[in-house]
């Protein structure tokens, strides 16, 4: 499998706002976002455009707009970006990354017993 095409912050979020809902036209995408981003019309239709450049997006015309799409499913890129993260920051190493996040996070009693439940599968799993 080819890796994916890096995408910047920015893009990030428009990608969330396309991955919850799509087809979705230009000016919804702005909307969207105008409720948390401070950003002109034309820095998401740049956004956009260079998404669709990189692959990750596609559009189709409907009328006189397009309606744009993923191409590359969120948990491809969740899963992508995951594993660089835990290259370049932990080595390659998970066990040091988890001990790290579960011994510096406020984590509830349902959220401990949730990763009580996952690890016990994987145990099981080998």
């Amino acid at each position: 499998m080819t890796r994916t095409p890096p995408i910047t912050d920015a893009e990030w979020e428009v990608m969330n706002v396309l991955w919850e809902q799509s087809p979705r036209t230009a000016n919804d995408v702005i909307e969207t976002l105008a409720a948390r981003m401070k950003w002109h019309d034309t820095t998401v239709k740049t956004l956009l455009s260079r998404l669709v450049k990189k692959g990750v997006l596609k559009y189709r015309p409907d009328g006189n707009r397009y309606l744009y799409s993923p191409v590359i499913p969120r948990q491809r890129y969740i899963r992508e970006e995951s594993a660089t993260f835990i290259d370049r920051v932990f080595g390659g190493e998970t066990t040091p990354m988890l001990v790290h996040f579960v011994k510096n996070s406020n984590l509830s009693k349902d959220e401990i017993d949730e990763l009580r439940r996952i690890l016990d599968e994987k145990r099981e799993e080998k």
